[in-house]
């Protein structure tokens, strides 16, 4: 009998019959990634040989030296008498979803991470001036800078959900809020509705939590299906939380309107979920602005909204919020004090003039992401005519749907011609997304062209169809 671990590991490699010899490298190669981007946590014992070889109906010989070949490379160690298990070369950021370091000769299309505009020296230069009229102070200030919460209270005010500072709390970043968030809101065991696919950080920081998660498939072509969807699953299962992104999701592009938001909200309301509502990429609207925050059609004590500056100006501010009644707020601020006490100073300060500029900074910034955008589902369409590329109406990515399941083997190819991306599995809970791939339009043209040539030149060589595939749906 195979045992459970073997089963699993055997969904997350996937099928191998196609793969060119030596199977034993491409099995490696399979298990490299699944660490590599977290999938496959550190520190854990893989399956007996004889039993993985079962699974994926291989030879133990394929699987011995595939363990082997993972422990030349550093990504498993040996333990006399227990077996093989996962560790992490030295030198390199693997196992967490992060921006590896830049490396020379490597396109990095991992993550979405757009480069910093040239406001930001603007903004620090101006900070710098205003400093010193805080620096008799001590320092600290655990809920932000109170000029910060004022401004990002406004931001909200002018765009329909009337807001006061004391609805702001200060984060470093969306995923620290996330988390604060999490901290306060559920415990181990608790039910959180999530949208699949979505952003990894946030599945990890969930599983992290101890929650039970509860997927819903979403499809962008369909965004009153996706409302309809939520709230009936809302409905059977009752979430404590349900962790949203109704403004060009990621990474499907996903945006509701107001007449979705509301019937989402009410949804919500009548089965006491909180929304957890992530607004990343609210002002990435490249061919429309979206409707107002969701939280204005919601009961306020069943709203929490998440914002960062990290996508709309540069993600080296680490500046984020969160957004709730006073009183939440209040318990947020205790939380995230228990792991910092306070935010830095100086680029509370940067984001101040930032958010004074941002109306003339973020038109350029969404009229560069917008060439890009076109530029690269042109040369999607030219280069791999098979793929399915839908246009999001914003946001930094395309979700593309492959002609088969090759995601897994597809990255691994690409990596080994220095392009870096993430397979598409990884914004999934489970084993789904396997012939979805995300690719960010957050790098100039002529990189993203070059990307395209060497997803080409690869593709080419993997199966261009598997008749026995169902595409990624998960039902609920």
């Amino acid at each position: 009998m195979i045992d459970g671990a073997a089963s699993t590991l055997a969904a997350l490699v996937g099928e191998l019959a196609s793969e060119r010899p030596p199977r034993y490298a491409a099995l490696a190669a399979r298990i490299r990634l699944l660490i590599a981007d977290g999938r496959l946590a550190v520190g854990i014992r893989l399956p007996a040989e004889r039993e993985l070889a079962s699974a994926l109906q291989l030879s133990r010989t394929t699987v011995t030296a595939a363990y082997r070949r993972l422990r030349e490379d550093g990504w498993a160690n040996a333990r006399h008498g227990a077996g093989t298990w996962t560790s992490l070369p030295a030198g390199t950021a693997y196992g967490a979803w992060a921006p590896a370091l830049p490396t020379a000769g490597v396109l990095d299309l991992a993550h979405a991470a757009p480069a910093a505009p040239p406001e930001i020296v603007t903004a620090f230069t101006a900070a710098l001036a205003d400093l010193p009229r805080l620096l008799p102070g001590h320092g600290y200030y655990p809920a932000g800078l109170p000029e910060l919460r004022a401004r990002v209270a406004q931001l909200y005010t002018s765009r329909g959900l009337a807001t006061t500072p004391e609805q702001i709390l200060i984060t470093a970043g969306a995923l620290n809020g996330i988390t604060v968030a999490l901290e306060v809101l559920i415990g181990p065991g608790d039910r959180i509705l999530i949208e699949h696919p979505s952003y990894p950080n946030a599945l990890d920081a969930i599983r992290a939590s101890g929650a039970r998660a509860v997927p819903v498939a979403i499809d962008a072509a369909d965004p009153a299906a996706v409302a309809a969807d939520i709230t009936r699953v809302a409905r059977q299962t009752s979430p404590r939380l349900a962790y949203l992104m109704p403004d060009f999701q990621n990474p499907t592009g996903l945006l509701l309107d107001a007449e979705q938001r509301g019937r989402l909200a009410a949804g919500l309301h009548g089965s006491g979920t909180v929304a957890l509502v992530d607004e990343t990429l609210v002002e990435l609207g490249l061919d429309i602005t979206p409707a107002a925050p969701l939280a204005a059609f919601a009961r306020a004590d069943l709203a929490v909204t998440v914002g960062t500056l990290s996508k709309t100006f540069w993600g080296g501010l680490r500046v984020g919020w969160l957004r709730a009644e006073a009183t939440l707020i209040q318990r947020l601020t205790a939380a995230a004090v228990r792991a910092q006490l306070s935010g830095p100073v100086l680029e509370q300060l940067a984001a101040c003039h930032l958010l004074d500029a941002a109306e003339a900074t973020l038109r350029a910034h969404r009229d560069r992401l917008r060439a890009q955008r076109d530029s690269l589902v042109c040369a999607l369409g030219a280069a791999l005519p098979s793929w399915q590329v839908p246009v999001p109406p914003g946001g930094l990515v395309l979700w593309c749907r492959l002609p088969a399941p090759i995601s897994n083997a597809l990255v691994d190819a690409v990596r080994r011609r220095g392009l870096r991306l993430a397979a598409g599995p990884r914004f999934g809970a489970g084993h789904a997304f396997a012939d979805r791939l995300r690719l960010p339009y957050t790098q100039p043209i002529d990189v993203l062209r070059r990307a395209v040539e060497i997803l080409a030149a690869v593709a080419g060589a993997l199966p261009a169809t598997d008749p026995g595939f169902a595409p990624s749906r998960l039902v609920v």
